[in-house]
């Protein structure tokens, strides 16, 4: 399956009539997820009883995902820094991806604020806070300074930061790794043979889960279906409507003029990767595709270097679909409670966004937990109107993290354009082929 395909380097560089032929429809990931979430709707509408019984292949699949990608974050980067043994070069692509990370992601909320206050989704919906007093359980005890956020990046124990599934705190584990390896110059070569094997074992694991992939999808849509039913979502249709087109502006304003000048057709990167965006359409989940991402990008032609220390980094710092997500699903809910929300506050609102969406992961509904942080912090929106997206939130997320995965790809790609470590030739050959099996 996928994990199989992308560890196959080899085949990147065979003649392409040597490669083999392409599979059958049926035996794609893209349909075979495709087909889960169409059984998973129709399970969760016609037998609920068995639909709220599924969500565990959900559930494992995640697991099995998060088991091994703080170990695949820490091979990645320390592989790409310590293979680069250039502090300058790391340094420098470094800060040109937060710069660029920054600016994509304001661009994001800026779109996302100002589309949800031209068409106000949540003009004439009303809730009742003591019906959903139980959401602020959700919400964390206190809310995130500056100073606590910059603290919580390092890890009091480097076992304690992967045993938790921090990604942060894994990658400036990984990034202080990789250096100290880097500095040790020819005498780290057995490390990083080390590394680089296990990175290959990890990804045979990736390959194995990969297959019930469709599975997880199955279940965790038929869950969602039976739980609040389609007709429940009627009421929050606009805010799901409104959000789609958000994303769809995002793309249209943003990411394809980037990947412009990137050099790539946005549409063919998005073929190219459609096994791992349709999967996050199903698990919600950016993590369970991380390692195939790696792997295709590099296949791309992209300089390891590059890939190994931006695509981690996006990961926490580059959420362009879920800073859509938490402006416009934010200000709806301070419409639908009244709360007085103008533009210096929403101002402030921008700036707390800014904050805040590095602390997402890309785990599964980490994302309901940072908006209730987001909502305490403003001091405005009551954190108990969380409880209202959460029977929706399955729909936005599959299309904020479907984003997300596109925008780091994208990025990935500006900075091999700016490092000048992209291989154009083959960049060229393997979109206008499109991703062939090995």
């Amino acid at each position: 399956m996928m994990g199989e395909q992308t560890i196959s380097a080899q085949s990147t560089d065979a003649p392409e009539g040597a490669r083999k032929k392409s599979k059958p429809f049926y035996k794609d990931l893209a349909f075979q997820v495709l087909v889960g979430v169409a059984a998973g709707v129709t399970v969760g509408a016609l037998a609920p009883h068995v639909g709220r019984n599924v969500d565990f292949l959900g559930t494992i699949f995640i697991n099995l995902i998060e088991m091994v990608v703080g170990l695949i974050i820490f091979c990645t980067v320390t592989s790409g820094i310590a293979g680069v043994r250039d502090f300058g070069k790391v340094g420098r692509i470094a800060v040109k991806a937060l710069i660029y990370f920054e600016v994509i992601t304001t661009c994001a909320l800026i779109i996302g604020l100002v589309v949800v206050n031209i068409l106000k989704p949540g003009i004439g919906v009303h809730l009742n806070l003591a019906v959903h007093a139980s959401a602020k359980a959700t919400a964390p005890a206190a809310s995130q300074s500056v100073s606590d956020f910059l603290t919580s990046l390092f890890p009091t124990s480097a076992v304690q930061a992967f045993d938790q599934g921090d990604i942060l705190q894994v990658l400036v584990f990984s990034v202080l790794f990789a250096c100290g390896v880097a500095s040790l110059g020819e005498r780290a070569r057995p490390v990083l043979d080390v590394v680089n094997t296990t990175q290959q074992a990890l990804f045979w694991i990736i390959g194995k889960v990969m297959r019930i992939a469709p599975l997880a999808a199955f279940g965790a849509i038929a869950f969602t279906v039976s739980k609040y039913g389609l007709g429940s979502l009627a009421p929050l249709a606009k805010l799901v409507g409104v959000f789609y087109l958000i994303v769809v502006l995002f793309f249209v304003l943003v990411l394809w003029p980037v990947a412009h000048y990137a050099g790539v057709s946005l549409l063919k990167l998005m073929r190219y990767f459609r096994e791992e965006l349709v999967l996050v359409l199903g698990t919600s989940s950016s993590e369970s595709v991380f390692p195939q991402l790696t792997a295709k990008l590099k296949r791309l032609g992209v300089d390891q270097s590059v890939v190994g220390l931006v695509l981690p980094t996006s990961y926490s710092f580059n959420h362009d679909g879920t800073c859509l997500y938490f402006a416009a699903v934010s200000v709806f809910l301070a419409e639908v409670t009244g709360t007085d929300l103008g533009w210096k506050a929403q101002l402030g609102l921008l700036l707390v966004l800014l904050l805040t969406s590095k602390g997402g992961a890309g785990v599964s509904g980490s994302a309901i937990a940072v908006l209730a942080l987001t909502l305490e912090a403003t001091h405005k929106i009551p954190v108990s109107s969380v409880a209202l997206v959460l029977g929706i939130h399955p729909m936005l997320s599959a299309a904020f993290v479907f984003t997300n995965i596109t925008g780091n790809c994208v990025a990935t790609l500006v900075m091999g354009k700016w490092e000048k470590a992209v291989d154009r030739v083959r960049l060229k050959k393997e979109l206008d082929t499109g991703y062939q099996a090995a």
